[in-house]
């Protein structure tokens, strides 16, 4: 493969920015180039696209709920009844993390939970009915207002497979939702893949959610998870999957490239992780394949090469917590702040704090908002769609 000359850099740019780049193109120019240029391409890309700062969104996590009826061959956030760990937060516990995370300047409440609890667990279902639930999905409906109206922190709920009416609940008092494609390769949940017991990573339930959450306009998240034993092209097919359905909908408001990290307690502790080579060509062929999508890596997954993806087109580095372990990834503690801002503006570009909504929408996507959140927007919000600088 071949080293890039500037101006067939700054050409291919041009041309991904105008018009979508097909498969067939894409994977000529994995023929034809190296991973290094590539990379130069996608950052070219992303300072003619995404001419602005490098952001985060400093938030807490609410792990509110973390048993799960799907079993995935590489998770441990998933727990059972038994577990010391369990956790299954009551009103006071979530609103307490949420009111210390407001002391420490946090405007995200990332809620997270297993994947419908309730079906596969009696003693939860009973445990709900104590707060007037039937479901998951009523509960954090419930811990979001609460959390909104008590401490002005904007709920963003990834609680997985939601359908069509659970997302329209949730939209009342959520400014995003979350969902990880993580692929579109139905062969990942075939005997003997990580999907295998997890019906709910079946890639037609999560493109359903991701066009539902289109359909309600509803702000989302999706992304990836590199190196579970996807092939490359499974990759570029998942980015054209999410490509499509934002060109359809507009809904699409951040894709997260998340490396697989092998853990000790899971069935694929011996699997290998992504070759940073490869995470490098991923990051950058999401930023080519869709070259005005802000492009997200998590800076605790694979700390201190923060420039590498800097130079690979991303445009912002996800939540931060200040407070709270990342309960996904329990093993990865969060950088300091300041460590993240200093990489950045070292390597040339500005960090700035967002809100858990992007600003595209708080500016040129309004009717995507319900009216009631903007009470909570606005006094969080400066002109430009991002974090006020004196609430940083």
């Amino acid at each position: 493969m071949d080293g890039i000359d500037l101006s067939t850099t700054n050409e291919i740019a041009q041309r991904i920015q105008n018009l979508p780049i097909t498969k067939g193109e894409i994977f000529e120019l994995i023929k034809k180039y190296d991973t290094k240029s590539l990379s130069t391409i996608a950052k070219i890309s992303r300072d003619t696209c995404k001419n602005g700062p490098i952001t985060y969104s400093r938030k807490v996590f609410i792990n509110l709920i973390n048993l799960c009826r799907d079993t995935c061959s590489y998770c441990t956030y998933k727990k059972e009844l038994s577990d010391l760990d369990l956790s299954i937060l009551t009103k006071d516990q979530a609103l307490h993390i949420a009111r210390l995370g407001k002391r420490l300047k946090c405007t995200e409440a990332l809620i997270v939970t297993g994947e419908r609890p309730e079906q596969k667990y009696p003693e939860f279902k009973e445990w709900l009915k104590k707060y007037d639930c039937s479901s998951t999905t009523e509960y954090i409906e419930q811990i979001s207002n609460l959390i909104l109206e008590e401490t002005g922190l904007l709920p963003h709920t990834n609680a997985g497979t939601l359908n069509y009416d659970e997302l329209s609940v949730l939209k009342k008092s959520n400014v995003s939702l979350g969902c990880m494609l993580e692929t579109a390769s139905d062969r990942l949940s075939g005997k003997n893949m990580p999907h295998e017991f997890a019906p709910s990573k079946n890639p037609k339930a999560r493109i359903r959610v991701l066009e539902n959450a289109g359909k309600l306009k509803i702000p989302i998240t999706t992304g990836l998870l590199i190196g579970i034993g996807e092939t490359l092209e499974e990759i570029i097919d998942s980015l054209i999957v999410i490509r499509e359905i934002n060109q359809k909908y507009g809904n699409i408001q951040e894709i997260i490239m998340q490396n697989h990290v092998p853990k000790s307690n899971t069935k694929m502790r011996n699997f290998l992780p992504p070759s940073h080579d490869l995470f490098l060509l991923t990051i950058s062929l999401a930023r080519i394949i869709m070259p005005h999508m802000n492009i997200q890596v998590p800076p605790n997954l694979s700390p201190n090469l923060y420039f590498t993806y800097i130079n690979a087109g991303i445009n912002d580095w996800g939540g931060i917590s200040p407070l709270t372990i990342d309960f996904v990834n329990p093993e990865s503690p969060w950088p300091d702040i300041k460590d993240v801002k200093h990489a950045t503006e070292k390597a040339g570009y500005r960090f700035r704090g967002r809100l858990a909504i992007y600003p595209e929408f708080l500016l040129s996507k309004r009717d995507f908002i319900p009216k009631n959140l903007w009470n909570y927007i606005t006094p969080l919000s400066d002109s430009s769609g991002l974090v006020k600088e004196e609430l940083t």
